[in-house]
C-alpha cells in the first residue's frame, strides 16, 4: 500500500491515505491515454455543420443559354458547382463524430495517468475544501499556501462557495470526481484531491 500525505488548507500534514499498490504500479499507457482524448473531443464536436449540393441550391433551373454559338463552354444550370454561388462538392454534412472506445481502454487510461501524475508528485491532497465565504481573492491565498497555480480541483459535490469563488480564476477548474476524465486531467499540471472524492474515486481506479 503506497501512502499519500493528507494535508491542511494551511499545507501541513495532518494525515495519509492509503492507495493499493495495483493502482499505483500501473505502468503509462499512452496509447489508451492518446485515444481516450480524442474520443473526448469528438464527442464534443456538435457535427452541425452543412453545405448544399447542386440538388439544394435555389435557383431557376433555366438552361442559361443555347447550347451553341455562344463562343462559351456549355452551361445547363447556374447551380453547378463550378459557378459563382453554385453547390458545393463533397462539401461538410451533419455527422456524428464519437467513436467506440472499450469501457477497459477508459479505465486504463485513467488509471495509467493517475499513477503516473504520484510519480511525478503531480497530485496533492486536501483533508476538506470547505471555504467560509464565496471570495475569489480568499480563495486565491489558499491556492497559494498550496503553492499550486494552474490546477484542476476533484471534489465530491462543489459547494456553492467552492464554486463561485473559482469561477473567476482561469488556470483553476473544479469538477466532482464522478465527472473526471482524462483529457482534464492532461490539460492541468496539478490535481488536488479531497479526500472524501479520492477515497470514492479508488473504487473506480480498481475496475
Amino acid at each position: 500500500m503506497a501512502k499519500l500525505q493528507t494535508l491542511s488548507l494551511e499545507n501541513t500534514q495532518i494525515g495519509e491515505i492509503e492507495i493499493d499498490d495495483q493502482i499505483v504500479e500501473t505502468p503509462y499507457h499512452p496509447n489508451s491515454v492518446k485515444d481516450t482524448v480524442l474520443q473526448f473531443l469528438a464527442k464534443q464536436r456538435q457535427g452541425t455543420h452543412s453545405t448544399k449540393d447542386r440538388g439544394e441550391v435555389s435557383y431557376s433551373t433555366r438552361k442559361l443559354y443555347r447550347q451553341k454559338g455562344t463562343g462559351n463552354a456549355r452551361a445547363g444550370s447556374a447551380k453547378s458547382p463550378i459557378r459563382r454561388h453554385g453547390g458545393v462538392v463533397f462539401g461538410p454534412k451533419p455527422r456524428e463524430y464519437n467513436f467506440k472506445l472499450n469501457k477497459k481502454v477508459r479505465s486504463l487510461a485513467l488509471r495509467s495517468l493517475f499513477a503516473e501524475k504520484l510519480r511525478h508528485n503531480q497530485i496533492l491532497v486536501v483533508d476538506n475544501l470547505e471555504l467560509a465565504d464565496h471570495k475569489t481573492k480568499n480563495f486565491k491565498a489558499v491556492l497559494d499556501k498550496l503553492q499550486v497555480e494552474k490546477v484542476l480541483i476533484v471534489v465530491d459535490n462543489p459547494s456553492e462557495n467552492l464554486a463561485r469563488a473559482s469561477r473567476n480564476l482561469q488556470n483553476v477548474h473544479v469538477l466532482s470526481y464522478r465527472s473526471l476524465n482524462v483529457y482534464e486531467m492532461m490539460r492541468y499540471p496539478k490535481v488536488v484531491f479531497v479526500k472524501e472524492a479520492l477515497e470514492a474515486l479508488k473504487e473506480r481506479l480498481a475496475k
